[in-house]
């Protein structure tokens, strides 16, 4: 099964304000849909169901506090003169905790043989470019301190992805609360 480590967005007014901001944006793209918002911690790929149960376990010693993020801004990857996905960032705060949950994730998992192959970004999807498209620079320039909202981050999930030709699937595996 493909599964990844995620937190994911649940605040009701950030979610319109991101629905909102992908029909405002003039870019050719697929939406990422409402249900399926999320800051992937650690993509672990396919792994099987003997490990599965490992994994929930590792993922259950994790220890943090509950914080809020503010989601502003966008940026593109890889970058904005040759966007393929294009991304909501956050605060400074919010987006450091965020990383110190990713590294907390990570160093669970890496004596199951789960390294990150490229250190962790706070960044939230929003859209998929399939086909080239130029620079987006100047719409860039509009949102550059676009606000979308805040939300309380108090849980990580393990998450199952199933690809369809309709967009990925996702369900929950595992829920780990935050302490406090």
């Amino acid at each position: 099964m493909r599964v990844f480590v995620a937190v994911e967005i649940s605040d009701k007014e950030v979610i319109n304000s991101i629905t909102k901001f992908q029909s405002q944006i003039e870019i050719k793209a697929k939406r990422v849909e409402s249900q399926n918002l999320h800051f992937t911690l650690q993509f672990l790929g396919e792994v099987s169901e003997e490990v599965s149960p490992k994994i929930k376990q590792a993922l259950k010693t994790i220890e943090f506090s509950t914080f809020k993020i503010n989601f502003k801004g966008i940026g593109a990857f890889p970058k904005i003169k040759f966007p393929r996905v294009i991304w909501i960032g956050t605060d400074d705060v919010g987006g450091s905790a965020l990383i110190d949950l990713a590294k907390k994730v990570e160093n669970v998992l890496l004596p199951l043989g789960f390294a990150s192959d490229k250190p962790f970004k706070s960044h939230l999807t929003i859209l998929r470019i399939k086909n080239k498209i130029g620079d987006l620079s100047k719409e860039f320039e509009k949102f550059k301190t676009y606000e979308f909202g805040s939300q309380e981050i108090s849980k990580i999930k393990l998450k199952q992805s199933v690809l369809t030709p309709q967009g990925p699937l996702y369900s929950d595996l595992a829920e780990i609360k935050a302490i406090k």
